[in-house]
Order: structure tokens, then sequence, then C-alpha cells
């Protein structure tokens, strides 16, 4: 019986291996279908896409594109791939990017975002690598991939809300500068004598307009820096001697807190820079560093000179920031919230002004903070920047 058995399963073997020809035929025709669907398919979404997408080799030819592409670069004639970029490419900043991306490390979560002007247009391109297999290292860049969408009409807009912003500022900034002084000579007796209820409550009216006035102040900061105006030509700056006058001013209104205000300068040289902006700046960071240290403490600053940049340094022993919230804090209009600190006026464009100065300057600023430890802002410029 196990002769028989064995005699019976070696035919359906031999049966079974007879038949593998033609079911890997079959197979292997629908892979090939397959495939074809998944491409025609492919095809018909890059085409219809709105934005423009650009592939290209590690020669930096253009191996895919899509219609959209040519429209925001108007080029209105159909192009065969491939073809080299700069054939319809002709920002040197974007060719370099690209290079710079082919001679990098594989990823597939890193990318870079530019912006790119094409005639009266504005496109924002976001460019990443495109990974290939690899037998020695798995994965290996063998391209580029880029989509480009028109931002010009995003660009516009806030163009014109700049401009109203900034318009509206300066129309409510003269009729406040005029009452305000109205208000001083009530309160100073060039009209009359003033009862005390009465001088309490023009002096409040007087707080409240400067309130506004430092709003629209704000207000109009912004708009400048946003419009690239804010910022004057750099001269030979002493960054040593702004905070040495920070530091003295401040120091009265830090000790009425119980707050001890010191410095330290090493190592400085003079930096090409706009000297009433870094002064806002070094202010602005050491006035919040004073606010938000309600139980007294300390501030502290430090300047040093690092190789060829200027690193700056505000440290407070305050109320700190919580972490999901150090994301925000150069955001227009954001403050931080904490119960201790409630009572503090400001218009939250504090930040969005510094942040705005140091990038305007070539610079960088970041912050790092522990609830209840204490706030740290580091501000890093270069000795020399273009005006």
């Amino acid at each position: 019986m196990d002769s028989i058995l064995l005699t019976i399963e070696r035919a359906a073997d031999r049966r079974k291996r007879g038949n593998r020809p033609g079911q890997f035929e079959d197979e292997i025709v629908q892979t090939l279908l397959d495939l074809n669907t998944e491409r025609k398919r492919l095809k018909t979404i890059i085409n219809c896409m709105a934005s423009g997408l650009l592939v290209t080799d590690l020669n930096l030819k253009v191996i895919l594109h899509n219609p959209a592409l040519l429209r925001m670069l108007g080029v209105k004639e159909e192009i065969k791939n491939p073809f080299p970029i700069t054939q319809i490419m002709g920002d040197a900043a974007f060719v370099a990017v690209l290079k710079k991306i082919l001679g990098g490390e594989p990823s597939e979560h890193e990318f870079i975002s530019q912006e790119i002007h094409v005639g009266e247009n504005i496109l924002r391109a976001t460019a990443a690598a495109a990974l290939g297999p690899d037998r020695k290292v798995f994965w290996k860049v063998v391209g580029t991939v880029t989509v480009l969408e028109d931002i010009t009409p995003f660009k516009r807009l806030d163009e014109m809300k700049s401009d109203f912003m900034h318009m509206v500022a300066h129309e409510l900034r003269s009729p406040l500068v005029i009452t305000r002084s109205m208000l001083n000579a009530l309160l100073e007796g060039l009209a009359g004598p003033l009862q005390g209820k009465q001088k309490d409550l023009l002096s409040k009216g007087t707080r409240k307009i400067d309130g506004l006035l430092e709003l629209i102040n704000d207000l109009l900061d912004v708009a400048k820096i946003e419009a690239g105006k804010y910022v004057q030509p750099h001269v030979p700056t002493d960054i040593r001697k702004i905070i040495e006058e920070i530091v003295a001013l401040m120091e009265l209104r830090a000790k009425e807190q119980g707050i001890v205000l010191s410095y330290v300068c090493e190592n400085l040289k003079p930096i090409q820079a706009d000297p009433k902006s870094i002064e806002e700046v070094l202010m602005n960071l050491v006035v919040n560093a004073i606010n938000y240290s309600p139980d007294g403490g300390q501030v502290h600053v430090i300047a040093k000179g690092v190789g060829d940049h200027v690193e700056v340094t505000v440290e407070d022993t305050g109320v700190g920031i919580p972490p999901e919230e150090l994301s925000r804090i150069f955001d227009k209009f954001y403050r931080v919230k904490h119960p201790k600190t409630r009572q503090i006026a400001g218009t939250g464009l504090g930040l969005a002004i510094v942040q705005g100065i140091v990038t305007a300057h070539h610079g960088t600023i970041d912050v790092e903070s522990i609830v209840d430890k204490g706030t740290t802002f580091r501000m890093i410029l270069p000795m020399t920047s273009a005006s």
C-alpha cells in the first residue's frame, strides 16, 4: 500500500509541474496588465494635477513633467522627455537646491521649500529626493521630485492686508496723538485747576490711549517688516554699549520686582547692523524676561563673539513656557497664558517683531524653556551682513 501511495504522489507532483508554465504565464500576463493599468491611472492623475510636477534624474534631466508645470513656467510648446532642466527653468538658486539634494543622504522625510519668481508670478517649489533600490545600501538617491504651486494670489492678498493695516494704523495714530496731547494739557492744569477725581479719570484715559498707541506702533512695525522696509542701512554697531544702556535703564524696574539684572560681554567687536533695530530686539527680550519673572529671581544677559558670529542670550528664572506653546511663541498676537502673568499688558507682537528684525539681519533666534524654571532666548548674528 505504501508503494502505491508513493507512486500516486509522484504522479500528482509531475502533473502539477507540467501545469506550472501555463500558470506562470497567466500570472505574468495579469501582472503586466495590472502594471499598465496603474501606469495609465498615474498618468491621468499627474496630468490632471493643478500643481506642477517635475522629476529629474541624477544628471538633472527632466524625465517626467505635467502640463501644469509648463503652464506655470510660461512654456507654450510641448516638450518631450528627457531634456535638461535649464531648458525650462532659469532660476539658478532652484537648480542649486536640486544639486544639493542629489549630493545628500537618502531620506524619505526631508524636503526643501523655496519661492521662485517667474515673471510677475511667485511659485512655491517643494523638492525632495527620489529614491531607488541599491544592492549595497538598500536605498540610494536616483533623482529629484519637485511639486510647484502658484502662490501669487496669496502673496498679493497678503500685500493688500499689510497695506490696509498700515493705512488704518496711520489714520488711527494721528487723532490719538492729538487726544493724548489735549489730556496732558488738562492734567498739567493749562485749562484750569482739576479735582482729585478728575485727575484720576484723565490719568486712566491717558494710560488707555498709551496702550492703543503701543498697539498701533507695533502694527506699523509689523507692516514695515513684512514690506522689507523696517531695518535701515547697516552701520558699525557696538552691541556692548546697547546692552549697557538697556541694563542701566531697566535696573530700577527690575529691583522693584526683586529681580537681579546682570550682564556679561566677552570678545565683542562692532558688527554691521541697524542700531535702532538691535536696540529694540534686546529691549524687548529684557523687558519680557523681567515681566515673566513675577516672583523675583534673576535676568542675565550674555553677549560673546563666537567665530564670525555674535551670540546673545537672555536668561531668566521666571514662570517658563509650556512645551506645547514653544512652537507658537513667535506668532503674531500670541501670548503665553499663565495665572501669574495675566495682568501684564501687551500686544502679542513683540516677539514677532524681534524675529523679523533678526531675520532681516541674516541671523537666527530660538528659545528654550522649562516651566517654573525659566526661559532662555538665544540670538545669533553674523559679524558682517549685507545692507
